[in-house]
């Protein structure tokens, strides 16, 4: 499997403490930017991890802004992008497993380092379970449409 993540200044920190932690799980990573704490904007890098989650560069995505709203609605704009907040470990395993979402999103002024590290663990174990959770997102792809 591999990552895209990718941030604003306000999920830097975030990132690269993430960083870390796939690479000591030995999970191949692209990284997307920003890559340093001046201001950048949001928008800018939610839509390059989500291309490249679309194109299959990457087969998932955590994009981290300071509370990691702004870039998941960012996430959420581009089609066939399922983009889940998430800030305790139930929701991002319920986020693959009942939502297919292929992009976590987390708050870097949110949410602690350790406790990022047990979300994007769960959300990276969970796989989507299909069967009735299937109608539902084609439902979702089909509002896309």
């Amino acid at each position: 499997m591999k990552i895209g993540i990718g941030s604003d200044h306000g999920g830097y920190e975030l990132k690269e403490y993430i960083k870390e932690y796939l690479e000591q799980e030995n999970i191949e990573y692209i990284d997307y930017g920003t890559n340093s704490l001046d201001s950048v904007d949001y928008p800018d890098y939610g839509l390059k991890l989500s291309k490249g989650v679309i194109s299959g560069e990457v087969d998932r995505g955590i994009a981290i802004c300071g509370t990691g709203i702004g870039i998941s609605i960012t996430c959420n704009k581009v089609a066939g992008i399922r983009c889940a907040l998430c800030s305790d470990t139930y929701s991002a395993r319920m986020s693959r497993e009942h939502n297919d979402a292929n992009v976590l999103a987390l708050g870097g002024r949110v949410i602690g380092k350790d406790l990022a590290i047990e979300i994007v663990s769960a959300w990276l174990k969970a796989e989507f379970q299909g069967g009735r959770h299937e109608r539902r997102i084609n439902k979702i792809s089909n509002i896309e449409a």
